[in-house]
């Protein structure tokens, strides 16, 4: 946290760190990972089924895409809104909704794929009311976290390694069922994860609020007056609107593009089956920093994050300069250790550093200044690919990939920011 920061968050975050409960494991914070495990292998499917149904039925990368970004423009048009309801309501009943939303937007994807009629802005439409019912489900994650485990470092690392494995299996499962199959298997199983993930929050009763968790949900303040506060608690810190101005170039030059270009250049020159396992093996990598990042306990989380998020270029720099499948693996496994440790850090951060009653605000507004710029990265990713070609745009996106790192590590608020444990009087592990 910058100098700046007040004593009354310090308490806050002292406090928080004092509070009795699970350091991580729990009942309800099992049912909470598995909802998150569960939703997350549905999700490391869908950019397949896309890819594969698209290309199938006559589109190309462009169109690919502008699918992905309808769902990325929504999530982040609306994520901020979210925040705001997040912390006026309950959020677990705000996650339970928009996954019982994604069950039918899921489900009638995947009649249109089985039916083989299929329109673009069809797709676009689901994508983009995904993206809304994500931007609701979202914003809850930071607090429900904070809530279950005191050991919030561990939490988010325990998550995070759920997500990776879903990523080793996702991919590879999905290439199956599109090959042996249809796309449209990939969308219905895509439904049912959603609905395993209601199920498991439906069970799921959260801690009442520790008493320097600030006011519970309310409906005294505005709709607007919560929005504005929640700009003021975000812009105060320069380390969080720090990181998120860069994130702005990481997401136009390199998660935008390699995203679909990667999904179109691997599923066309090797197949489904070669792009489930290359997305495989960025779960390896991910398990494994997830792992590192539940051992490794940094005093300056942002300055390592930003280190090991170096790896990360070797991934859309190994396809696009045209290696075989298995160079392309082991760029995607030294990416997925990198973005994994750089996200446990990342996260661990904000939901420590902040005041727990703004949290959920707080998150969206990172959550949308991270993500707010990938729909055009993704968008620009095939007129790119068609002027340029797609492999120099990959090469560039990697190359980016180190100027935004050595950026992060130019801002001394970001660098040099403590982790809240470890600051003087800090009663213990976060």
């Amino acid at each position: 946290m910058t100098g700046t920061s007040s004593h009354a968050e310090r308490v806050a975050g002292d406090q928080g760190s004092k509070r009795a409960g699970p350091t991580v494991w729990s009942r309800d914070f099992a049912l909470f990972f598995g909802a998150r495990a569960v939703a997350g292998l549905g999700d490391t499917m869908l950019p397949v089924a896309l890819a594969a149904g698209l290309l199938q039925h006559g589109y190309g990368a462009g169109a690919v895409g502008l699918a992905m970004a309808a769902t990325a423009a929504a999530f982040a048009g609306f994520v901020v809104f979210g925040g705001v309801i997040a912390d006026r309501f309950d959020t677990r009943r705000l996650m339970i909704g928009a996954d019982l939303v994604r069950v039918g937007t899921q489900a009638l994807a995947a009649t249109l794929f089985f039916s083989g009629h299929v329109v673009l802005w069809q797709i676009c439409a689901i994508g983009f009311t995904n993206g809304v019912a994500g931007a609701l489900f979202q914003p809850g994650v930071a607090s429900t976290v904070r809530r279950l485990a005191t050991d919030v470092q561990g939490a988010n690392g325990a998550i995070r390694v759920a997500e990776a494995c879903a990523q080793l299996a996702g991919p590879a499962f999905a290439g199956v069922l599109v090959g042996f199959a249809s796309p449209g298997g990939v969308f219905a199983t895509h439904a049912t994860t959603y609905a395993v993930s209601a199920l498991c929050l439906l069970l799921l009763r959260l801690p009442p609020r520790a008493p320097d968790e600030g006011r519970p949900p309310r409906t005294t303040s505005t709709f607007g007056a919560d929005l504005v506060e929640g700009w003021r608690e975000f812009r105060s810190r320069t380390w969080l609107w720090g990181v998120i101005a860069i994130w702005g170039l990481y997401m136009i030059a390199v998660s935008g593009p390699t995203v679909p270009l990667v999904a179109t250049e691997v599923v066309q020159e090797h197949g489904p089956r070669a792009y489930g396992l290359v997305n495989s093996a960025l779960g390896a990598g991910t398990v494994i920093g997830g792992l590192l990042a539940l051992r490794l306990r940094p005093r300056r989380m942002l300055r390592a994050g930003a280190i090991a998020l170096v790896g990360f270029g070797a991934f859309p720099a190994s396809v696009g300069a045209g290696l075989g499948v298995p160079a392309m693996a082991a760029g995607a496994a030294v990416a997925g250790v990198g973005m994994a440790f750089w996200s446990v850090m990342w996260s661990t951060s904000v939901q420590t550093q902040v005041p727990a009653d703004a949290l959920n605000r707080i998150h969206a507004y990172d959550v949308a200044g991270s993500l707010a710029l990938m729909p055009v990265g993704q968008a620009l990713a095939g007129p790119s690919a068609a002027v340029l070609g797609a492999d120099h745009v990959l090469l560039a996106a990697g190359a980016t990939s180190l100027v935004v790192c050595a950026a992060l590590l130019s801002v001394p608020a970001i660098r040099d920011l403590v982790r809240a444990d470890a600051r003087p009087g800090a009663g213990g592990p976060a």
